[in-house]
């Protein structure tokens, strides 16, 4: 099965709003009301990402304002409800991804560190930019005429060779009919066409040929 070409760097933002260890906690809420982000990179040298001051880490200081942690699970993040800089504020070290992981892999870290946005660094921890969820569903904007072609070069050509499929291809929903005699192809089919970046849905209409 082909795998995906497209990778966190076609989707990613390039120029991504960061701030050093020393930005107050004023500073850092009126970066993120005016650039409309939900999380900022800490960056310290050159550039490279020590952590991330996401609004999760911000809003301790609102939620612990007059009551003291009810649970001992909240004793760290009431920890910084008295920060007022970024290197007390942020979340250390940063969930991050490379320019070249699969968009899928972004989605999956997203899902598991149940993070909005997420730095994209290169080898040696550098900032190169930031991929939100938003960026991710930038997929599906692919017109259907492309998706077509990906599946016509990148599946079928590969997967059944000789055979003649007819699909069709409308809001990023793939149908996928004609003769198919050997069945064990379907699961594989779905799964490769599911695969390509920005198919929604995958039907098959085949039909079921039996061998002379």
């Amino acid at each position: 099965m082909p795998a995906s070409r497209y990778t966190v760097s076609d989707v990613m933002t390039n120029t991504a709003v960061a701030i050093g260890r020393e930005a107050s906690y004023k500073e850092i809420v009126e970066l993120m009301h005016q650039w409309k982000v939900s999380a900022v990179p800490v960056l310290e040298g050159e550039g490279r990402v020590v952590g991330v001051v996401s609004e999760a880490d911000l809003l301790p200081k609102e939620e612990f304002r007059r009551t003291d942690p009810a649970l001992p699970e909240q004793l760290e993040e009431a920890s910084k409800a008295g920060a007022v800089l970024a290197e007390e504020l942020m979340s250390s070290p940063a969930i991050t991804v490379h320019p070249d992981a699969p968009v899928a892999e972004a989605a999956r870290i997203m899902a598991r560190r149940h993070v909005k946005r997420l730095p994209v660094v290169n080898a040696v921890g550098m900032l190169e930019g930031v991929v939100s969820r938003s960026d991710l569903l930038k997929v599906f904007l692919r017109p259907d005429e492309e998706l077509g072609e990906e599946i016509r070069q990148s599946v079928l050509t590969e997967l059944t060779p000789g055979v003649t499929l007819d699909f069709a291809v409308q809001d990023g929903v793939v149908t996928l009919r004609g003769p198919l005699r050997d069945r064990a192809l379907v699961p594989l089919l779905t799964r490769a066409i599911r695969a390509v970046e920005g198919v929604v849905d995958v039907r098959m209409e085949l039909e079921n040929t039996i061998a002379a």
